[in-house]
């Protein structure tokens, strides 16, 4: 398999760095719902959050690459069989996934930083705040972030139901493609 995409296949980097962000989406928002409720003497209430930023600006640094990828190496042609109301559809949904997991990130680095603190991540580099203190910074954020969470895991699963449906009832190559099983 490819590194690149090609015109019909999606290459290694794009399939590697889809489900990559896909899982760490879904751990970081089961995380950040079970860290919600530690009590201040569970084992997990300092280190929860500290995880949950830390892999948050991580996968920050990778949404930036991914959107470099993707402006470097665009994504293969929609399927001869997609409809074009399935095609639109489609650039719809991806653009708002995109924008959900932007919003959720930053707002989530806001929250952190309202106090003007600097997040340490994983103890290898600090980010600093580029707010300084602002008040009810971290009241506004925690609101758009927790918006975002839900409705970015939300669309991600109907997301994942229409892949499913392109390969159980349409039976094309939608799914196959992003599992780097296609036959073209």
């Amino acid at each position: 398999m490819e590194l690149r995409s090609t015109h019909s296949r999606y290459g290694l980097a794009q399939i590697a760095m889809h489900w990559l962000v896909a899982i760490t989406v879904f751990g970081l928002f089961f995380l950040g719902d079970y860290m919600v409720d530690l009590g201040y003497y569970d084992p997990w209430y300092r280190s929860a959050p500290h995880v949950h930023k830390s892999i948050g600006l991580l996968l920050l640094l990778l949404m930036v690459v991914r959107l470099v990828w993707r402006w470097l190496n665009p994504a293969p042609a929609p399927l001869a069989s997609h409809r074009q109301w399935e095609v639109k559809l489609a650039h719809i949904a991806h653009a708002v996934l995109y924008l959900l997991i932007f919003t959720g990130l930053v707002s989530g680095y806001l929250i952190s930083t309202a106090d003007g603190s600097s997040i340490a991540v994983f103890d290898w580099f600090e980010v600093p705040s580029v707010t300084g203190q602002v008040k009810q910074l971290e009241e506004l954020a925690g609101k758009v972030h927790r918006w975002c969470a839900w409705s970015l895991v939300g669309l991600a699963v109907l997301h994942a139901l229409a892949a499913i449906k392109h390969h159980v009832v349409d039976r094309d190559e939608t799914l196959r493609r992003m599992l780097g099983l296609s036959a073209r």
